[in-house]
């Protein structure tokens, strides 16, 4: 019998030998690469944690001890150590487990974490809730995959450094977060040297000190003052032992035996500890190690190359034509720059790096400085285009309104995921970009209805002078082939387009919606319904010449849209039609308020009436609604 067969809780692994340990270790890394490549999933992080995870879990008193993950692709092997292994092959399904760190799944999932650099601000929050309640256990935070380039990072660690409270930080450094890190800590921790003769050397002497009589606390002070001196020479940890922590590492975080020793010593002591792993990001693949590619991938991969079993016979998705096309209009316009936060395969940026390496910047995990940076790149008659996830986009928000759109500076948001995201559940929905990009003023709101239309709505933002331009476009195939963008004419401004005409009712809809309207208007044309479908690429600001014309020989509106239906497309327009005209009927259809678990896209869609069928339905309700109205 396999030892994981037999790991249902953290005291299984207690009990185990460190000679099990080790065979638990590879056991782990073996079923990882197997069940990911039936069911997809953040494989590389998970790979390079297992001994960590491992010698946390033996070490600490979980879940009593509250253990923080941070960026929650780095909790499979914790999700296997606390009895999980059972229902591995649901991960990332409909009713199945999450990819990422749950509390409502797990009581060792102390804390939900689908982003970066949360672990340190939780975890010493949780410290803090502690001690003012007076309960005892230790809180350990794993920072990692990347986190310490986000400033969030940093001013968790400086306020609990200061605080003197019990509190441990586990820095995971693996070098990566998604693609290979950057700036000048990556540079600081890279060139880390190992020197475990610090540490010795520094308990020798606070031993020697500390024992001095009175007589000699001259000489106590020069002993100190030359112990700072060696602590710089010697170790990397001078920024973390400058910010209050305790400095413990580097160390092999793949060394079972000298992780759990260290952590053994460490939980003995109090006060803020930081302890410095080293490990490898993909450890174990097969198919190479910390290679940026298989730091997620996609259910039914061979675990041996990391290659698809079935080509896929789709469309190219629209994070790979978008950097295509961007990439060819660097060619064209030489002031265009790209801007992401540590996600050039995930946004398709990459493309652009490898064609134009002075015009591409990834700023790291630093969304809010990634659009501050913009800001200033187009005081300067740059064209920045700043592409980052809209989930992620999130966190820069005060910075679109204060360092963008308050002066009015012409900086591209190219938000990839957009809408319902599927199986990476919700903390990676980009279900708000519409009702927040709408609050901003001069803020110029733009969803394509595929591919083609995305780079010609790109050629409109790039040829403007002024005030910020949005895009958003989903984790999805494209629905048309693309041509190359040179082929491509730049969208006219603030316009819509109308894709089918009926006479009874209109469905204005937004990016991905339309084509789904359209499917849903064949199915009422069938039962006598005609439907006129309207594509509002312009949300702000809006086609104000259609809408007119619109709402002359209409009574009925339905607005679709793949977003937040509080405070979005619809609700924007429905205040502007009863300004403009009272008598028409006006509702809102899309995302209702409350989050969305995971599962496909596509069961999404439906499970939120967002597919033909739904909208279909919608639209029946609405024109019975009124017709019943009417005969009252």
């Amino acid at each position: 019998m396999a030892i994981l067969d037999r790991i249902t809780s953290s005291s299984d692994v207690k009990a185990l030998t460190r000679d099990e340990l080790g065979v638990l270790a590879e056991e782990i890394r073996a079923f990882l690469i197997e069940s990911c490549a039936r069911t997809g999933g953040h494989i590389g992080a998970g790979l390079g944690v297992v001994e960590l995870a491992i010698a946390l879990h033996a070490t600490f008193d979980t879940p009593k001890d509250q253990l923080v993950w941070d960026v929650g692709h780095q909790g499979y092997p914790h999700k296997l150590l606390t009895g999980r292994a059972r229902q591995f092959d649901t991960l990332r399904t409909e009713d199945g487990i999450s990819g990422f760190l749950k509390r409502s799944e797990s009581p060792y999932d102390s804390f939900g974490a689908g982003h970066a650099a949360t672990a340190i601000s939780a975890g010493f929050g949780m410290a803090v809730g502690r001690d003012l309640v007076g309960e005892s256990f230790k809180v350990v935070s794993v920072l990692g995959d990347g986190a310490l380039t986000s400033g969030l990072a940093y001013e968790g660690l400086n306020n609990a450094g200061a605080s003197g409270r019990d509190f441990i930080v586990v820095l995971n450094d693996n070098e990566m977060s998604i693609a290979p890190n950057v700036g000048a800590m990556s540079k600081y921790l890279n060139s880390v040297q190992r020197n475990p003769i610090y540490n010795r050397l520094r308990s020798a002497i606070g031993t020697m000190v500390d024992s001095m009589p009175g007589r000699l606390q001259g000489v106590s002070a020069l002993v100190r003052r030359w112990e700072e001196s060696m602590k710089s020479f010697l170790t990397p940890g001078v920024l973390f032992e400058e910010l209050g922590f305790r400095y413990f590492g580097p160390i092999d975080g793949h060394d079972i035996d000298l992780l759990i020793d260290t952590f053994t010593a460490v939980r003995a002591m109090d006060g803020p500890r930081l302890v410095h792993v080293i490990t490898k990001k993909g450890k174990g693949f097969p198919a190479g190690e910390n290679v940026e590619k298989w730091h997620a991938l996609p259910a039914g991969h061979d675990p041996a190359t990391g290659k698809q079993v079935k080509a896929s016979s789709a469309n190219p998705n629209y994070t790979a034509v978008f950097g295509k096309g961007l990439a060819e209009l660097a060619a064209i316009e030489p002031r265009l720059v790209a801007i992401t936060a540590a996600m050039p395969s995930g946004t398709g940026t990459g493309i652009m790096a490898k064609a134009y390496p002075d015009r591409f910047f990834d700023v790291g995990i630093a969304e809010g400085h990634a659009v501050t940076f913009a800001a200033g790149l187009a005081t300067r008659g740059i064209k920045p285009v700043c592409a980052i996830y809209s989930t992620f986009l999130q966190r820069g928000y005060d910075n679109i309104i204060h360092d963008v759109a308050l002066q009015n500076l012409p900086v591209i948001f190219a938000m990839d995921r957009a809408g319902l995201v599927g199986e990476d559940g919700p903390t990676h929905m980009g279900l708000y970009d519409i009702a927040y990009m709408l609050a901003v003023p001069g803020m110029t709101v733009t969803a394509p209805r595929g591919g083609t239309e995305m780079l010609g709505l790109l050629r409109t933002a790039l040829a403007r002078s002024e005030g910020p331009f949005s895009l958003r476009y989903p984790r999805d195939a494209a629905p048309d082939i693309v041509p190359s963008v040179a082929d491509i004419p730049a969208v006219p401004f603030g316009t819509w387009e109308v894709v089918r005409r009926g006479s009874e009712f209109a469905i204005l809809a937004v990016g991905t919606m339309v084509d789904q309207a359209l499917a849903a208007a064949d199915l009422l044309d069938e039962e006598a319904l005609a439907v006129t479908v309207v594509n509002c690429r312009f949300l702000k600001p809006h086609d104000e010449v259609t809408l007119n014309a619109l709402l002359a020989n209409h009574h009925q509106i339905l607005i679709v849209e793949e977003g937040t239906v509080v405070n979005g497309f619809g609700a924007h327009m429905t205040s502007v039609i009863a300004r403009l005209d009272p008598s028409v009927r006006v509702s809102a259809h899309g995302v209702a308020d409350r989050f969305i678990e995971q599962a496909s896209r596509k069961r999404q869609l439906q499970l939120t009436g967002l597919d033909a069928a739904g909208i279909a339905d919608r639209v029946r309700a609405l024109h019975d609604s009124a017709a019943e109205a009417l005969a009252g």
